[in-house]
This record gives C-alpha cells, structure tokens and sequence, in this order.
C-alpha cells in the first residue's frame, strides 16, 4: 500500500471507523482510480485532500467499498444443481435423519436477490415432493440498510432479467414500476446484521449453533486479503453441518480448491469439505 493510500486508509478509519485493511490492494486500487476519475483528481495526494474537505466525497468511496451488488439467479449453473441435485439430496438426508429441517446461511445477502432465488426453488420443490419438510434461511449482511432492502424486498424491472417470466407472474407483485416479492417467500427467512469478522461471534445470533446443510457465500472472498479470506471460510467451515455445502462464485473457485474443498459438480462453485 502506497504512503498516500495508507493516508486515506488512517483518515477513513479515524473520520468514519471504516477500515479498508481488509480489502485486496487490487480491489482497492481500482476502486479509488475510477473515484480519481470521477473527480478530477489526478494522483492520491490530490483525491485525500478532496476527502479532507469533502465528507460527502468520504461517504461515496465507503459505499463505492461496500460490497452491496448480488443478482437473481446469477449463475444459471450453480442454481440448476442446486434445484436438481444438491437440495434433493438434502431433502433425502432429511427424511432419514432427526434433523426438523434444512437450514441454510447467505452470509452477505446483500438486498436479498441470491436468497430469494433459494426460497422460489424451496417453495416450487414443496409443491412436488412427495413429503413434506420444513426449511429456514438465515440472511446476514454487514449493513442494517441493506438487510432493511432485503426486508422490503422491491425491485425494479432491470433487476429481475434471470428471473423466468412464470417465477416473475408466481412470486412478484407489480406495482408501477416495482416488483415486491410475495409475503410466501418471507415466511421462512430471518434477516439480520451480522459480520463475518467478529472475533466474539460464531454464527449469525438468530441461528443459535449454526449447523447449516448449505452457505452461501459467493462474490465476497476475492475483494479481500489473503488472511481475511481465510478468517471467511474458517467462520463459515465452523458452521457447515457434516456433509454441508458451501456455495461461492465462478471467480472464487480456485481460492476454495487451495482450502481442502472439493467442487461436487464442476463449474458449479458448490463445495463440500475433505474430510
């Protein structure tokens, strides 16, 4: 990290509490250049003596970092062995177990797009399994106004283009140029504050022991350092019921091979650990 980057990072960290240590240089560098470019400013030097007399300038460079961006459906892969294999199997495991039901964490659900996408294929499997089960969704994120977004659950139009036009017409409402999610798909999701970096924390509060059959924990491990991405998959490995999966993306898939885990269906970014 350059003197003037480490310069911005000491003044967001005492101005604003907000720690950008964490975050991969690559991440952080391209990050500030396309804010430079934003405004004008032509080196470091130039852009923290904007933030020195600029606060407004302050807050759009921490959320420009907030990692915040998720899609319905975002890779068609992963959700497809999700529906027709990994939640079958979960189910089965059910069935024969004690368990009451399947218990799944989106550790950065961001406005709750990755989550709902999961609850649509729940409801659609409860309407044809030949048994009856019950399932919670625990969704955290860092930020109380992305979880408030995730609550609501109102989207626009470009937003919902993964989104099957049968899916769309089942579990949306529309309103003017708002899509709200059914109530239905909320029954069974508890949305909270949570950070995956807490050191006085196992797991989400609300999920009392963790013990998750599935997390989802995709586009989040590359935008940060070697040891935080470790301090992620640690805290979410603790939590993963024996013989549970961990879903990522496509780009992360290598950092989790480098972890002792081994991909169930190649090119789906689901993992299970060696045991």
């Amino acid at each position: 990290m350059n003197i003037n980057l480490l310069l911005i990072s000491t003044f967001l960290l005492q101005q604003h509490h907000f720690d950008i240590s964490t975050y991969d240089i690559t991440f952080l560098n391209s990050a500030f250049i396309k804010r430079m470019a934003e405004t004008d400013c032509s080196s470091y030097e130039d852009y923290y003596r904007l933030l020195e007399y600029n606060p407004s300038e302050s807050l759009r460079i921490i959320h420009s970092l907030q990692i915040s961006y998720s899609e319905f459906f975002r890779n068609p892969l992963t959700f497809a062995v999700l529906e027709q294999i990994v939640f079958p199997s979960l189910l089965l495991k059910l069935l024969k177990s004690e368990r009451k039901e399947i218990r799944i964490w989106t550790a950065a659900c961001a406005s709750g797009q990755e989550t709902y996408s999961l609850v649509m294929i729940l409801e659609e499997l409860r309407k044809t399994y030949h048994e009856k089960f019950s399932y919670r969704i625990i969704a955290t994120d860092q930020s109380q106004t992305r979880i408030e977004d995730a609550k609501r659950g109102q989207f626009s139009p470009e937003t919902l283009q993964n989104v099957q036009m049968k899916r769309l017409n089942r579990w949306f409402k529309k309103n003017g140029d708002i899509y709200t999610v059914n109530n239905v798909l909320k029954e069974n999701i508890d949305f909270s504050v949570f950070d995956l970096f807490d050191n006085k924390t196992i797991s989400p509060p609300t999920s009392i022991f963790g013990d998750f059959d599935l997390i989802v924990c995709a586009n989040l491990l590359f935008y940060y350092k070697q040891e935080f991405r470790k301090k992620i998959i640690q805290k979410t490995e603790n939590c993963l019921s024996k013989g549970g999966y961990l879903v990522t993306s496509e780009t992360e898939r290598d950092i989790l091979m480098k972890n002792n885990y081994q991909e169930v269906f190649q090119q789906s970014a689901i993992f299970q650990k060696y045991r």
